[in-house]
This record gives C-alpha cells, sequence and structure tokens, in this order.
C-alpha cells in the first residue's frame, strides 16, 4: 500500500471567500461537490487543500483526507491494529471508497481510494 497524496480538509462557511483567498496564492479549484470543494496547485496538482460545511454521507467531518492505492488493504491494517473506525469501509456515488480512523492525535483521517 503506498500513499498517493494527503489533503487538508478545513471546515469552512465560507468556501468561496476562501477560494479566492487561496487563489492570490496560486491555488486553483479542481472540485465542487456543493458540500465540499477542493483546491489545488496547478505546478504541483498533489499540493492541495479542501473546504467543507460537513460530510455528505458520514456524521463527522474529517480533518484531512489520505488517499491510498488500496484502500481495503488499508481498512485491514487498521483494524488488525485495533484502530477506531468512525465511519465504516464503503464506496460513495462519486467514485471514492473510503472509511474514516481516528488517529492518536484524535484527528479524523478520511482513507480513501478512487474507483
Amino acid at each position: 500500500m503506498s500513499v498517493r497524496r494527503v489533503v487538508p480538509n478545513v471546515r469552512s462557511e465560507v468556501a468561496q471567500e476562501s477560494r479566492d483567498f487561496y487563489g492570490l496564492l496560486g491555488f486553483e479549484q479542481v472540485m465542487d461537490h456543493g458540500w465540499i470543494m477542493t483546491l489545488a496547485s496547478p505546478s504541483n496538482p498533489a499540493a492541495q487543500i479542501s473546504f467543507t460545511a460537513g460530510d455528505k454521507t458520514a456524521p463527522l467531518t474529517p480533518d484531512m483526507s489520505v488517499e491510498v492505492d488500496d484502500v481495503d488493504a488499508a481498512y485491514a491494517v487498521m483494524q488488525e491494529h485495533g484502530a477506531e473506525i468512525v465511519h465504516p469501509l464503503q464506496d460513495e456515488e462519486w467514485g471514492v471508497r473510503r472509511f474514516f480512523v481516528r488517529d492518536p492525535n484524535g484527528r479524523v483521517v478520511n482513507v480513501l481510494g478512487h474507483r
């Protein structure tokens, strides 16, 4: 299993203002699902930041997202080591398979893979 990217998820009620602000640093909008918007650097597309008003299908809003090449393997490893799964592994309608896990700092991590 390998990590493809890590994205901070900022809880925000002012996503458009955030887009404009981070645009001053060179970020461009690459995704907007209405409840989550992602900005990326055109020169380094893996450098991203997301703004969310809440999660569409989960009761918690994750603090960060970690995209891996094998989300099922990541899920199995977390379960094997007794990590607290706070949102079960599932396929989402927007094309990702994901689960949420709580890290030792109490942060909620969205672990995902694209289908």
